[in-house]
Parts: structure tokens; sequence; C-alpha cells
């Protein structure tokens, strides 16, 4: 089956064309991840105060939205502004998993993300198979992708003896 989602400024808005409030469009999600055995989580955890344990989640929908505006932001994103969202990405699920929700460096990132998500709109879509959540294509009117733009071929875009200079450029340290 093939699902998209739409989002908004970084905010899922819609689930196959269909507008939906925030927890209709969870449940929604959820339901048709279910089907699929989408979402399953078998883990081996490290908590807070240093022990391992195990954990098994379901959470379809999360997984779905996840994947959906990873792909959205794949296109919608500047290279250095997604590296760094995937850092701060990294800390804030830190924040929260150590139970520091009300951290003022949490509500720091919040700022940061939301900062960023303002580009964030269009729409993706999802396959999902025996327990698989795949891309299968992403738009949005602010894409900054331009299959004119990134080819190897012969264009009008550059020159492509420019590619000369970076070559030396970015080959001097290792020299």
């Amino acid at each position: 089956e093939t699902v998209s989602v739409g989002f908004e400024k970084g905010v899922p808005v819609s689930v196959n064309g269909e507008a939906l409030a925030p927890v209709a469009l969870i449940e929604k999600l959820n339901q048709i991840g279910a089907k699929h055995g989408v979402g399953i989580d078998d883990m081996v955890e490290n908590r807070l105060v240093g022990m391992k344990s195990r954990g098994v989640y379901e959470n379809p929908a999360g997984t779905m939205l996840y994947a959906a505006l990873k792909q959205l932001e794949s296109i919608c994103l500047d290279r250095d502004t997604l590296h760094y969202k995937h850092q701060v990405a990294l800390r804030y699920s830190e924040l929260v998993y150590n139970g520091q929700w009300f951290a003022p460096l949490r509500e720091g990132l919040d700022a940061f993300v939301n900062s960023i998500q303002s580009s964030t709109t269009g729409e993706s879509r999802l396959k999902l198979y025996k327990g698989r959540c795949v891309n299968a294509g992403v738009t949005s009117p602010y894409s900054l992708y331009n299959p004119e733009f990134a080819t190897f071929g012969e264009d009008a875009v550059y020159n492509q003896q420019d590619a000369e200079g970076f070559i030396n450029l970015f080959g001097l340290p290792m020299t």
C-alpha cells in the first residue's frame, strides 16, 4: 500500500489528501501502518543510569511520520541546515529521553527547528510492505532540487571545467 502525508511548515496535516486534525491523523496512520507491520522496534537500549534494558515498541504513525518528514526535508532544507538539524535531533532526543523536557536547551532547540521548518511544506509518499516503510516520492513548492542543475552531462547551467578548481582546492590539505 502507498500512503501520502501532507505537511505545512513541518507539521503533518493530511493523509492521502484528506485534511485531518492531529489526533485523527495519528489514528489514521496507526491503522494503515499496523496492517503492514510498520513501526515495530525490538531493541536493547542504554538507560540514563547506564544499565541496558530491552524494549519492544510499536509506533506505526511515528515511524511513518519520521520517514515522510525526513524525505520532505531532504528537498526543502539546504545542506548545512539539514546536517545541523541531524545533530540537534540527537541532542534533543537525549534531553527528552532523560526527562529534561522543561530544560531551557530543549526550548531553544525547539525554536531552532521551528524556524527552519518554514519551507518544509509538501507531500511525501511512502510504500508500506511487510514491516517496511520505503520512500516513494516527494513534492514541494519549496523544493531546492532542480534536475537541470544536478547533472553530470553537458548543460548550460555551469561550466563542467570549473570542477577542476574545486578538486584542486579541496585536495590541497592532502598534498
